[in-house]
């Protein structure tokens, strides 16, 4: 077993202590955190539990224990991995091609409801991740909660939001090691990718190496994006080869104990192109700018305008995207964006991945340079901090 940090149970059962409390200021009754295979941030958080093929929830009662909510066949795997001791099997939960399972007692939105609850009729019920539920769950739930009259399911996405913006120590442990084997594998991505490889390859040496160095996965699905059609700000790798004169961007991200981490840098295979490096320099630019600026107390919405006022200075306005960072945590791209019209300011401890996407339609081209960095009261402490150098790979 690799020495690589992880969240304590206590930390797990503080994250509960904490949601009640903003649930009782808010006055919700049950919070239901829901989460699937891709987008498992809200169910992780409390549980540990990464649903696979089926979907999950847990549901969190103003007062008293929190309930895992799986599907059907998901038993052993959620008993040897949740926080969360009790568990309930729901058909709600199924995975996707809609098994029956004739024969096998499961509970129901009703049944938990009543287990949390007892007599007392839910009130005010919030989801913690509503963006992702289906239609089959959402009428399920709907339906359910009929029982208790006119009851509206609301979004509370930012009730969990407000609480895992800011990273405990134990957090920063794990975004850390993520950091540690993100760059030691852009590294060897570097130092191992060549021409005549396809891009599904060279995405291949990126998860074969995080593996051996001790991610659990990856931070999302990588990419690697060669040539024309570089300008795809998300993309999945092509089979499609690199040849001599390509600029290529690497996308790589590893993850430890649910913690995500990304790096984003461009290669050139020969020697750059005067435009190719004068578009790199950009980037590397544009994004140490942004760093330069982040500290606790610094009103995002500057940050973003900053950023758009430099890109377009340096005559690349029209290559921009998006803002210039984006939170990260129990996921690559979590909440909170830094955008021109974000209305928080920066506090201690967020910790957000600097992603600075340059794109080209007219050219089909493009770059991104990303890495995580942790607001602290005077500056940013960069997690991943990859060197910002024009790569340049020897063609045989």
């Amino acid at each position: 077993m690799l020495n690589l940090p992880s969240i304590p149970l206590s930390e797990y059962k503080e994250r509960i202590v904490k949601v009640q409390a903003a649930m009782a200021k808010e006055g919700y009754d049950l919070i239901l955190c829901y989460g699937n295979e891709a987008e498992p941030q809200y169910v992780r958080y409390f549980s540990a539990y990464w649903p696979s093929f089926e979907t999950a929830g847990v549901l969190i009662p103003a007062q008293g224990e929190p309930l895992l909510l799986i599907g059907p066949e998901s038993y052993t795997y959620a008993a040897d991995r949740s926080k969360i001791e009790k568990i309930r099997l729901l058909k709600a939960f199924r995975e996707s091609s809609e098994p029956e399972y004739p024969g096998k007692k499961l509970d129901t939105f009703n049944s938990v409801f009543t287990e949390l609850l007892g007599e007392k009729p839910v009130g005010r019920f919030g989801v913690a991740g509503l963006p992702l539920m289906t239609i089959g769950v959402y009428e399920t739930l709907s339906e359910a909660l009929k029982v208790y009259g006119t009851i509206k399911i609301e979004k509370a996405d930012d009730i969990v939001n407000r609480i895992r913006m800011i990273k405990t120590e134990n957090e920063l442990a794990c975004m850390r090691a993520a950091a540690d084997i993100t760059h030691k594998t852009m590294d060897y991505v570097i130092a191992n990718i060549k021409v005549g490889m396809t891009e599904q390859q060279v995405a291949g040496l990126a998860l074969g190496k995080m593996h051996e160095l001790g991610a659990e996965r990856e931070s999302y699905p990588l990419w690697v994006l060669t040539g024309k059609g570089s300008n795809q700000a998300i993309s999945r790798p092509r089979n499609k080869m690199i040849q001599k004169g390509d600029m290529t961007f690497l996308q790589i991200g590893a993850r430890v104990d649910g913690y995500a981490s990304s790096i984003g840098r461009t290669v050139v295979f020969g020697k750059a192109t005067p435009e190719q490096k004068e578009l790199i320099e950009v980037g590397y630019k544009a994004q140490k700018d942004v760093i330069e600026r982040l500290k606790a107390g610094v009103p995002a919405a500057d940050i973003a305008n900053f950023h758009v006022e430099n890109v377009t200075k340096m005559g690349y306005g029209d290559w921009l995207l998006y803002g210039p960072c984006h939170g990260n945590g129990t996921m690559e791209g979590e909440a909170p964006w830094i955008e021109t019209n974000s209305d928080y300011l920066l506090e201690e401890n967020m910790t957000f991945c600097v992603d600075i996407f340059l794109g080209s339609a007219k050219t089909e081209t493009g770059l991104r340079m990303e890495d995580v960095v942790c607001v602290k009261k005077d500056g940013a402490e960069n997690l991943t901090d990859y060197p910002r150098e024009l790569f340049e790979i020897p063609c045989e």
